[in-house]
């Protein structure tokens, strides 16, 4: 079978499926073409919140295809080079992309897939996940952002022996540093993950897309550059129309109904 991506709806949330059971749901340049073309269909679609990426069968996704690697090896670098640029585009996209994405992780999630899971702004795993930065196993080096994912989130010392010794991690040590957000039962990641996107599915998506943003945004801005751009923000989702719908709630304490 040949490797996709699945999209299906459930209520507001997209559910991407990595979808290449022949070799583990690895990624490839389809894949992520399809990635982005589903982000900028969800971007335009007001009755798309929240998208969920996971895994068909027991894992989310063993990375690149080492055999396609193989076969690139014999033809100029361009041609690998320009594979990594459409898994960046997609890594790219789900970082700027101004709806939360949420990362199912059911068993392992390895190189360009522990990439993927940590682009997301949400992970969900499965106790018995298993992530791996497996490049320098086989004498590569990191994408899809991974080095610069774990540099933000882990000590260097950490990072450092994930990325160069190629140590397993399991899920529920990843949560302990503040990687993982929940930990499941094996088998019950995506569901977890649906809930998590459900309850985000009710809040202002204008607050949540300011959110992203400054988030994103603060490692490279110095407190006064976030301090304004904060103030700015604040003032935008103040006067956004779900502004007044969430404060007028709170005082009746009752439940918002937020718009697009």
């Amino acid at each position: 079978m040949a490797a996709e991506l699945k999209s299906r709806s459930e209520g507001r949330t997209m559910v991407l499926t990595l979808s290449n059971p022949e070799h583990r749901n690895a990624l490839g340049p389809g894949i992520y073409a399809a990635g982005v073309e589903a982000l900028n269909a969800a971007d335009s679609n007001p009755e798309v919140r929240t998208v969920v990426i996971t895994g068909e069968g027991s894992t989310f996704c063993a990375g690149g295809n080492l055999q396609r690697l193989l076969e690139n090896r014999q033809q100029p670098p361009e041609v690998q080079a320009q594979s990594i640029e459409g898994l960046h585009g997609w890594i790219d996209a789900i970082r700027t992309f101004p709806k939360p994405v949420i990362a199912a992780v059911e068993g392992a999630a390895a190189g360009a897939g522990f990439s993927l899971a940590l682009a997301c702004d949400f992970i969900v795993a499965a106790d018995n996940a298993v992530f791996v930065m497996a490049y320098s196993s086989v004498a590569l080096s990191p994408d899809g952002g991974g080095s610069w994912s774990l540099a933000r989130a882990l000590p260097r010392q950490l990072v450092s022996e994930l990325l160069m010794c190629g140590e397993r991690i399991g899920s529920e040590r990843l949560q302990q540093l503040g990687v993982v957000n929940r930990v499941t039962p094996a088998g019950g990641a995506l569901a977890e993950a649906l809930a998590l996107a459900a309850k985000l599915n009710e809040r202002a998506p204008n607050a949540l897309a300011s959110i992203k943003e400054l988030v994103s945004d603060a490692a490279g801005n110095s407190l006064t550059t976030q301090l304004a751009s904060e103030r700015e923000h604040f003032v935008r989702n103040l006067h956004h129309a779900n502004g007044g719908i969430g404060i007028q709630a709170f005082l009746a304490k009752q439940p918002p109904r937020y718009g697009d």
